[in-house]
């Protein structure tokens, strides 16, 4: 017993050697400064004098917070369902495929290689007031608009997060649906599965921890999208694409770390908490099936 004690502290310490370098790197350009930004949330930027829940109060009351928070979630509820969807389908389909399968993969990623200055040049041919886009309408008979200063600038930024990452999404279904063996297909095929049995009871199964995967990296891959909006639009475009990345910019430029301080701080809680209560319920189902 002692020497299997002594075993496990010595692979312990071992593994923080290793682990030794990326803590620290975390810890200082992370954790540190998350911490200041908790700090200066309670503090005014000038002059440093503490007041309290104040900025929290001026965040909550901004009417350019809330509009920001707004289009953030309603970008990201409507965004990340659909790309998780398309990129599902598009797997099962490049798996199916017998003959091309690997010119699929290539011409679905393709957008993955594209600089984002070549993407911002493509939106402004394409949806300038006098793009392509209106010239086709003009063809046949129809009116132009102005793509990007009205509410059809949300379903541009929508389609080019979705044509944007898309291809990413897919490799990562893939990677789980090669995990899934393939006995048990052939096992549900003798039972008389059909292709929409096999996919409930069989696919989605074998997929749950790609599905918390690959919703987690959308998520991040959404704020992302800041990039090509802001080289388009600029520090303020139209209401229905103006995002907290769009907010914490103007911020940012204004220097107004007290607002910026306190939001970050929201948003952060607003995160961490259904992460920390998706941990304990593991942790009780975990303890559950022990007992």
């Amino acid at each position: 017993m002692r020497k299997t004690k002594r075993n496990c502290i010595s692979q312990n310490k071992k593994a923080f050697l290793f682990l030794a370098p990326s803590l620290i790197g975390v810890s200082v350009f992370v954790l540190a400064p998350f911490l200041n930004v908790v700090f200066r949330s309670f503090y005014q930027a000038v002059g440093g004098r503490f007041v309290g829940l104040r900025n929290f109060r001026e965040v909550l009351n901004s009417q350019a917070f809330r509009l920001a928070v707004w289009n953030t979630f309603r970008f990201t509820a409507v965004c990340i369902p659909a790309l998780l969807a398309l990129s599902l389908l598009l797997a099962l389909l490049v798996r199916a495929a017998k003959n091309g399968a690997g010119l699929y993969k290539t011409s679905i990623l393709l957008p993955m290689a594209i600089p984002v200055a070549s993407i911002v040049l493509l939106w402004k041919l394409v949806f300038h007031n006098k793009g392509i886009l209106n010239q086709i309408l003009l063809l046949f008979g129809a009116a132009g608009k102005d793509w990007m200063g009205g509410k059809s600038a949300f379903y541009v930024l929508a389609a080019t997060y979705l044509w944007k990452n898309t291809g990413y999404d897919m490799v990562l279904w893939l990677a789980g649906l090669d995990g899934i063996s393939g006995e048990l297909y052939e096992a549900a095929e003798v039972d008389g599965a059909g292709v929409v049995q096999k996919f409930i009871y069989i696919t989605m199964p074998g997929l749950r921890r790609t599905v918390l995967l690959a919703g987690i990296l959308s998520v991040v891959n959404s704020f992302k999208v800041f990039r090509e909006a802001y080289l388009v639009a600029g520090d303020y475009p139209d209401e229905s694409i103006y995002m907290l990345q769009h907010l914490f910019n103007n911020w940012f430029v204004s220097m107004d770390i007290q607002k910026m301080s306190a939001a970050s701080v929201l948003i952060e809680a607003v995160v961490l908490v259904p992460v920390i209560l998706y941990i304990l319920a593991g942790r009780r189902k975990k303890r559950g099936m022990e007992e």
